[in-house]
């Protein structure tokens, strides 16, 4: 059985400072869907925007940020909690850093859990530990954590969902001819150094962020997806069917 990281970030998980609730059970039914045909580990972002339900604190400064995760984090996991075990399905929560990463000893303990979750078929959620990081919440909204997962976690694909449907030939937002490039297969370091472009107020990342997710992976001959989490058609049709209608596959 294929093993998917799926990650999904703050923009589509939030809408107007709160939950996005029926994104949120869309992503839920469709990785039950998933797990028929797949092992699949979560890399859930959106604590910072729950906690913000809860307590408005001005998110550019770093100590709030911190603050808001820590109070964000299990209310975020109460609701995947409560909407998974509607499918019959059992979560567990793992918070890393980057430095979890960074030496083989640490990445095996983190990886020694992952295997004995999906032993057991016990769906891993994993996410930043934001409320003790510094650089790490500046890795991408999750996206460069995620390419980390994938590697580490011996993944054959990752798959992002975003507000980003798709990697264009140029920017949709100012070209209207703009193209979808359904297959990629190297990335220049023109576009790997472009200005970060984040389009809702919870993410950190934007379209850069997910090119050095997928650079990374590809020198280690992991694909990764990238397709709408507003809308899962292009996602389902890719996973589920076998059909690459919509999205970006990054491939050697």
């Amino acid at each position: 059985m294929k093993r998917l990281v799926i990650k999904v970030g703050s923009a589509v998980l939030s809408e107007k400072n709160r939950i996005a609730k029926t994104r949120m059970q869309n992503l839920v039914d469709f990785i039950a869907r998933l797990r028929e045909k797949y092992e699949v580990i979560l890399v859930s972002s959106g604590a910072v925007s729950a906690g913000y339900t809860k307590l408005k604190l001005d998110k550019s400064i770093l100590s709030n940020k911190q603050a808001l995760a820590s109070i964000g984090q299990p209310l975020l996991m109460n609701r995947y909690r409560t909407k998974f075990a509607k499918h019959e399905i059992l979560i567990s929560q793992i918070l890393v850093t980057s430095s979890n990463f960074k030496t083989q000893e640490q990445s095996l303990r983190a990886k020694n859990a992952i295997e004995a979750l999906l032993e057991h078929k016990v769906l891993p959620i994993v996410n930043e530990n934001d409320a003790t990081a510094t650089e790490e919440l500046e890795l991408g909204d999750n996206d460069q954590l995620s390419a980390y997962a994938a590697s580490h976690f011996d993944a054959d694909l990752l798959v992002i969902l975003s507000d980003i449907d798709a990697y264009y030939d140029r920017d949709p937002r100012a070209h209207d001819d703009a193209k979808v490039l359904k297959v990629v297969n190297s990335i220049s370091e023109e576009e790997l150094t472009r200005e970060v472009t984040p389009n809702n107020s919870f993410a950190t990342g934007g379209i850069v962020t997910k090119l050095k997710a997928a650079d990374y992976l590809l020198k280690y001959n992991i694909k990764m997806f990238l397709a709408s989490g507003f809308d899962l058609s292009d996602a389902r049709s890719f996973l589920i069917d076998d059909e690459h209608k919509g999205g970006t596959l990054f491939e050697n």
